[in-house]
């Protein structure tokens, strides 16, 4: 009997000294353990997270480099909107007259009208026949990413070299090709005609911006599984459905984006007016853009086109606003 109670006892001791290396073991930290980094972090005010100060060290002399160059600009231009000024000499505050004055110019109202009539049409082009080839050049054929080379290479070049190149075209071999075929219309130069001179336009536009969407739309077409494509085809899912119901339903973030990149660059349209038309033939052809830069750089309207400036600013953001809102809320992924 005494022999068990003292088994019972060295077993209890036995148990306490167990428990207490336990707590010891988890109490003490490793010799070998890093120093807590922590303690090297600072807290951010706006959140519970700690924050390294490295992060700052990158992202304020970047956002202070972006404000000088985009942000001091900007409020200039729209302090000099409210001014008379030619872009030199000393100038005075009139208040809203330039902003008021433009809604009665209808050198800017048909400035604008062109260039929404331009960019509607460059957009829907841009994506149809971006959207065609992306599609085509994702699927098994033979010399894909060579297709896939020259139809970035537009992108590539610069659009006042290559709109001079498709002036002399539009210019000389074009009517020729007209007059031999018999086709009125395009037996003259679209270039001096006031009904036509917009086609050259929307044409190199969209012959130079779809490499670029081609390009967002492979990038998209290649995150869809291939394994849903498998699903179809055994449930008898046809070319055009599997493209309607699962291909464009599946891409449509990229899809949003690309309408609001070709919507921006279609409504600044610059360049190939410029190189084209410069404006022609009686001002038909003229962009916001253009009108900007023609009168407020040579034609001693400074201020006035910069009020265009700041408004035309306010209609792309409020397009875009609209762009994102609509088709944002329609993507299914």
């Amino acid at each position: 009997m005494t022999s068990l109670t003292n088994a019972g006892q060295q077993a209890r001791a036995m148990e306490d000294v167990l428990a207490n290396d336990i707590d010891t073991h988890h109490s003490r930290k490793p010799a070998n353990q890093p120093p807590n980094r922590q303690k090297n972090k600072k807290r951010s005010a706006f959140s519970d997270r700690k924050v390294d100060r490295a992060y700052y060290w990158m992202a304020v002399p970047a956002a202070v480099i972006f404000a000088v160059f985009l942000y001091v600009p900007f409020i200039q231009g729209v302090l000099y909107s409210f001014t008379n000024s030619q872009g030199y000499g000393d100038y005075d505050w009139i208040g809203l007259r330039n902003y008021a004055a433009l809604f009665h110019d209808e050198r800017v109202g048909h400035a604008y009208l062109f260039t929404f009539l331009i960019a509607i049409a460059i957009t829907v082009l841009i994506n149809v026949i971006a959207l065609f080839l992306s599609v085509a050049l994702n699927g098994k054929i033979a010399w894909k990413n060579g297709f896939r080379a020259i139809y970035f290479i537009p992108y590539t070049l610069a659009v006042l070299v290559i709109g001079y190149v498709f002036k002399y075209i539009f210019m000389q071999p074009l009517p020729a090709l007209g007059k031999a075929l018999g086709i009125g219309w395009l037996s003259e130069s679209l270039l001096t005609s006031e009904r036509y001179a917009w086609i050259p336009i929307v044409f190199l536009a969209v012959w130079q911006g779809v490499a670029y969407s081609v390009l967002i739309y492979l990038a998209g077409l290649q995150t869809v599984d291939s394994q849903v494509y498998e699903a179809a085809a055994i449930d008898g899912v046809n070319a055009w459905q599997k493209f309607w119901k699962i291909t464009f339903p599946l891409i449509g973030p990229f899809f949003t984006i690309n309408l609001v990149l070709t919507m921006k660059n279609a409504l600044g349209t610059f360049d190939q007016v410029v190189a084209l038309t410069d404006g022609g033939p009686n001002s038909k052809t003229e962009t916001v853009t253009y009108l900007i830069w023609k009168g407020g750089l040579t034609g001693g309207e400074y201020a006035y086109q910069t009020a265009n400036a700041v408004l035309f600013f306010i209609v792309l953001a409020i397009i875009a606003f609209i762009q994102l809102k609509f088709f944002g809320s329609k993507e299914k992924v």
